[in-house]
């Protein structure tokens, strides 16, 4: 079972990774019961498979050499978060900014519209309700404090 600690650890070797290339940046750690480690990454202008590929070897070894696990007894995942992942962080949600999303609030509600700001405290989206000439748009201000979670709509 994974400890706090070792999330921690890990976390830590994650932030030092990634200070060597400042655009990227962690979403997510988890660690699963079977020592399964699955670290998020993602980039200002996203991420690519081979960057992966080469922050999981780094990682891996730096894992290795902290003896938290006896010879080799875990798995490692690097990936970036899924299309359908709701934004974790500030980071994302500035990369984001001009796609369409969908917000949850805390008490249920959703409201879809596009992302057009995204400040310390708030995110400001341009949402229409009705259709044709009745339609109505309007730039509505989100605090952070309100959201649930925000996931990017893929549009066809």
């Amino acid at each position: 079972m994974a400890t706090d600690t070792q999330l921690e650890v890990i976390e830590q070797l994650v932030d030092k990774l990634l200070a060597e290339e400042p655009e990227y940046f962690k979403v997510n750690v988890k660690i699963k019961p079977t020592n399964n480690i699955k670290v998020f990454i993602d980039g200002d202008k996203g991420i690519a498979v081979d960057k992966c590929v080469q922050f999981n070897r780094k990682l891996y070894k730096l894992i290795e050499e902290t003896g938290m696990y006896p010879e080799g007894e875990f798995s490692l995942e690097v990936s970036s978060p899924g299309v359908g992942e709701p934004l974790k962080n500030n980071r994302q949600y500035v990369k984001n900014v001009g796609r369409l999303v969908e917000v949850v609030f805390n008490d249920g509600a959703v409201k879809e519209g596009k992302l057009l700001e995204v400040a310390e405290s708030d995110i400001i989206i341009e949402h229409t309700e009705g259709k044709g000439k009745k339609a109505v748009t309007q730039q509505i201000v989100i605090p952070f404090t309100n959201i649930k979670s925000t996931t990017v709509q893929i549009q066809f």
